[in-house]
């Protein structure tokens, strides 16, 4: 299959199953997916696998962050969850929002790869990503950030019927403004 094509049939899977890529499976595609562009080679972001426990420790910490008792059921939704970090480094050629951006670059071509290789993935965010409590349980450094995670799992028999939704490339995309002479026609 072809980048295009991957791109074309791609879709985030809200139910996955209790299969999930090995730990060396992973590794083998988050080398592929770190090759995105990334200005200045800082390489400001890391990837957090979360399995087992591990989803249950995320899940008492979002409840702390909601002020809440017990454990969040949400981090149970998939069998492998990949926590996407970015990294901030100093950089007078860099700013923060590039270095976020890359983080996201990544995390986006994982789940790309991810899905060609046969495994369900969406991305959960919200206002846990910035919570202390889900910071402390993920480790984070002061120069680093939570963007969300990706849930994976196997993809249900069910969901390769699904509907592909297309998008309009022609509605996104434009020229330059062009300035207008005294007139005020386009120049």
């Amino acid at each position: 299959m072809s980048a295009l094509e991957a791109m074309r049939v791609r879709r985030s899977l809200l139910r996955v199953t209790d299969e999930a890529p090995t730990h060396a499976e992973l590794v083998e595609l988050v080398s592929a997916a770190g090759r995105v562009a990334d200005h200045s080679g800082l390489a400001p972001w890391r990837l957090i696998e979360l399995r087992g426990d591990d989803r249950e420790r995320l899940g008492r910490a979002l409840h702390k962050a909601e002020r809440k008792r017990g454990v969040s059921t949400k981090p149970l939704r998939a069998p492998l969850l990949i926590a996407v970090v970015a990294r901030i480094r100093p950089s007078h050629k860099v700013p923060e929002w590039e270095q976020e951006a890359v983080a996201a670059g990544v995390a986006h071509m994982l789940s790309l790869l991810l899905d060609e290789a046969g495994w369900g993935v969406f991305w959960r965010t919200g206002d846990a990503t910035r919570s202390k409590a889900v910071a402390k349980a993920h480790g984070l450094a002061r120069n680093e950030r939570l963007l969300g995670w990706l849930y994976v799992g196997g993809k249900p028999e069910r969901s390769r019927e699904l509907r592909i939704k297309t998008v309009d490339g022609e509605r996104f995309l434009s020229s330059m403004p062009r300035k207008k002479d005294k007139k005020g026609k386009k120049k």
